[in-house]
């Protein structure tokens, strides 16, 4: 994600403070090594297993993970006679995956003659994230989607003075904020649920899952006979990279005013 979006080298609005010149198509691929091993399960049988995947970086996508084909189950794979053509990769072809009565149609998507200037795409397959019940980095379950290298979450604490308010009511203020940076996007301040007016919030039918902090449960502001969905969010159980806010809130609405200030 930090390669093809918010700024990287490869994204629509890559950097221009640089002393290289990147000589690419205004759609760039970038394909490395994943250096574990990825598993995928369906019905309660793995589907698949690799040692050997590779990361494919596309400008504004996710990365996608393509594996060796034979490390996809064969015999669980049936033909498609769905096609799709990608202007950078060639001509896909697809594969249903079928466990006992389950079924993922298209699940397993591969280029057998690929574009020449994404030839080595050749031999690999890539299987759609939600057509496994269950996915494993090494045995650690994956939630979302395989985590990318080159994206980080940082989490500190700041000398700020954060206070959040709806026109003149005061929603929360805090001296204590955790500042958290996560790559390509925007500084967020996690503020402790001391410091916010609780009894203002109940917790809405929003639920997201991010593959670097975890669930995230949003909140709804209660003022007089009004409500406000998902002003806020919080992560009860979150990932290791996000326990330094577990519980705090985070509040971004249009129609909010946050503001921090230096103390």
């Amino acid at each position: 994600m930090s390669l093809t979006m918010g700024g990287g080298p490869f994204a629509h609005d890559a950097p221009a403070a640089v002393n290289y010149r990147i000589e690419s198509p205004h759609h760039s691929l970038f394909m490395h090594a994943f250096p574990r091993r990825v598993r995928a399960e369906l019905g309660g049988e793995t589907v698949l297993d690799s040692r050997r995947g590779m990361l494919l970086h596309e400008t504004s996508l996710l990365p996608q993970l393509y594996v060796p084909t034979e490390d996809i189950a064969e015999q669980l794979l049936a033909p498609s006679d769905r096609t799709t053509h990608c202007p950078y990769k060639g001509d896909a072809s697809y594969r249903h995956l079928r466990v006992g009565d389950r079924a993922a149609e298209n699940a397993v998507w591969s280029y057998p003659e690929p574009a020449p200037e994404a030839g080595w795409l050749a031999g690999f397959s890539a299987m759609y994230w939600n057509a496994a019940d269950a996915w494993y980095d090494e045995d650690e379950p994956v939630r979302g989607h395989l985590r990318d290298p080159y994206h980080r979450v940082d989490t500190r604490p700041a000398s700020l003075l954060v206070r959040v308010a709806w026109g003149d009511t005061v929603i929360a203020r805090s001296a204590r904020p955790a500042l958290l940076s996560e790559t390509g996007l925007p500084n967020r301040y996690y503020l402790p649920p001391d410091d916010v007016r609780r009894e203002l919030l109940v917790p809405g039918r929003t639920r997201t899952m991010c593959p670097y902090k975890g669930r995230a449960t949003y909140w709804t502001l209660r003022l007089h006979d009004r409500e406000i969905a998902d002003v806020a969010w919080s992560y009860d159980d979150p990932l290791k990279d996000a326990r330094d806010v577990r519980g705090h809130f985070c509040f971004l609405h249009e129609d909010l005013s946050v503001v921090a200030e230096r103390v």
